[in-house]
């Protein structure tokens, strides 16, 4: 099997999520519907999943930029490729919530998405995310809890839960060039 097989991107957001966000998330498992899931299948589910171009120029770049061995593009190169993530970010949150809303993944107690982001988004692309996936998700009993939009340098954790302010919705991890090596070793290391 590659280190870069399909579930690289699994093992890597696995990798981040236990860095980050503490030892809860170190039992999970690669499954699939949803990807990572908690070794009793039903306390935490998370699909991931990538907002990019679905072109493996575009797959290969992600991988090299991931492992800090090649730089980002420009910023010239950025603000024409912007528009280029937008509509996959849409279509990619549109589809997995309809998926989780229609019990494709499953019931977790506590399920997530997470978004790999091709290109770096801004705090008012985050919370557009949260808010469309909010709204889509409304009225369904099952619903993701939590949205992760994992950019190269940072990752943004969102608490979808109707009960809390947006003042304290979002936190942001900034993922050091140091730290991207670790996490991109330790992922094509299993």
């Amino acid at each position: 099997m590659s280190c870069y097989d399909t579930c690289f991107f699994e093992r890597y957001a696995h990798e981040t999520l236990r860095r980050f966000l503490g030892h809860e998330y170190d039992d999970l498992v690669n499954r699939d519907r949803p990807d990572l899931q908690s070794p009793d299948g039903r306390s935490m589910g998370i699909e991931v999943t990538r907002a990019m171009e679905e072109t493996k120029a575009a797959h290969e770049q992600m991988l090299d930029i991931i492992s800090g061995f090649k730089h980002r593009r420009s910023q010239e190169e950025d603000i024409q490729r912007y528009w280029s993530m937008a509509l996959p970010m849409k279509r990619i949150l549109d589809s997995k919530v309809s998926k989780m809303t229609s019990g494709f993944y499953g019931n977790f107690e506590r399920s997530g998405l997470y978004v790999f982001c091709a290109d770096e988004i801004g705090l008012t692309d985050v919370i557009g995310a949260y808010r469309r996936v909010m709204a889509l998700q409304r009225y369904s009993d099952r619903r993701y809890n939590y949205l992760y939009l994992s950019e190269v340098s940072c990752l943004h954790v969102c608490n979808l839960s109707e009960k809390i302010s947006d003042t304290y919705r979002v936190s942001t991890y900034d993922i050091s060039l140091a730290a991207r090596r670790e996490i991109y070793g330790a992922a094509i290391a299993l």
